[in-house]
C-alpha cells in the first residue's frame, strides 16, 4: 500500500526497532547456560502479551507500566524453564535491560534525517524512565525531537489512543508521518490507524497475513532514507 505523500516527520518504535531486545541473551546465557537465548525470546514474547492482557481487561483497570510488566514477565518465564532466578540476577537482568544495544546503524539514519530537516521521535511502550535511560547509553538523545511513551494513557499499542499521541507531537496528521518499526504487528496496527509505514524485516520474516501491507519494507533503518532522497 504505497502512498505518494513524502512524509514529513519519522516516528521510530524503539524495543526491536531502535534497540536490540534480544541483545539480553549474552547476559542470560552468562547467568544461565544453554538457556539465554530462549529465555531472551520467551521474555519478549510474554511482555507483548501483558502489554494486551492489562490494556484489553477492564477497560484498564489492570495496567502496569513497562518497568513492571519487564519484571514480571521475567519472572514468569524463569518458572517456565524451571530456572532458579535469584535477587541478584533478576536486578542484573532488568539493569540490563534499561540499557539495551542499540542497532549500529540507528545513531547515521537519525543524523541523516536531521540534516535533512526531517522531525523525528520515539513512540514506544517503554516507561519514560526505562526510554531515557536507552536513549541517553544508545547517545540518541540530542537527535530525537519527541520521545513519547504511552505510559502518559495507560494504553499500550496497539490502542488507537497509543498511536494518536504522533500525529499530537508532531501536529501532522498520520498520513504525513512514517512510522518505523520492527515489529509486525506493530507495523500493521499503525498502518491501519493511518501512518505512513515501514516494517524494518531484519529477520526475513512474513507480514501479518490480515490484508493490510505496511507501505514500505527494508531490512535495516538505512533503507528508510531512500524515502527523502
Amino acid at each position: 500500500m504505497k502512498s505518494n505523500i513524502t512524509p514529513k516527520a519519522v516516528l521510530f518504535d524503539a524495543y526491536g526497532t531502535l534497540l536490540d531486545v534480544y541483545s539480553i541473551g549474552k547476559l542470560a546465557e552468562e547467568l544461565f547456560p544453554t538457556q539465554g537465548a530462549s529465555l531472551a525470546v520467551m521474555w519478549r514474547d510474554k511482555q507483548i502479551e501483558y502489554t494486551r492482557l492489562v490494556t484489553t481487561s477492564n477497560d484498564g483497570a489492570f495496567y502496569q507500566d513497562f518497568w513492571a510488566l519487564t519484571r514480571a514477565s521475567l519472572r514468569y518465564v524463569c518458572k517456565r524453564l524451571k530456572l532458579d532466578l535469584s535477587a541478584a540476577s533478576e536486578e542484573a537482568l532488568m539493569q540490563q535491560y534499561r540499557l539495551l544495544e542499540a542497532f549500529p546503524e540507528n545513531i547515521r539514519v537519525l543524523e541523516a534525517l536531521k540534516v535533512k530537516g526531517i522531525p523525528t521521535g520515539i513512540l514506544s511502550n517503554g516507561s519514560p524512565e526505562m526510554l531515557n535511560a536507552a536513549v541517553a547509553h544508545a547517545k540518541m538523545d540530542g537527535l530525537l525531537d519527541h520521545v513519547l511513551s504511552v505510559d502518559a494513557l495507560r494504553q499500550y499499542k496497539t490502542s488507537p489512543k497509543a498511536y494518536a499521541m504522533g500525529p499530537a507531537a508532531m501536529q501532522l496528521p498520520a498520513s504525513y508521518i512514517l512510522f518505523v518499526s520492527c515489529n509486525a504487528w506493530d507495523a500493521l496496527a499503525a498502518t491501519w490507524f493511518g501512518y505512513q509505514t515501514f516494517w524494518v524485516n531484519r529477520a526475513g520474516l512474513p507480514f501479518e497475513e490480515l490484508g493490510t501491507e505496511p507501505t514500505h519494507t527494508g531490512k535495516t533503518l538505512d533503507d528508510l532514507l531512500t524515502l527523502f532522497n
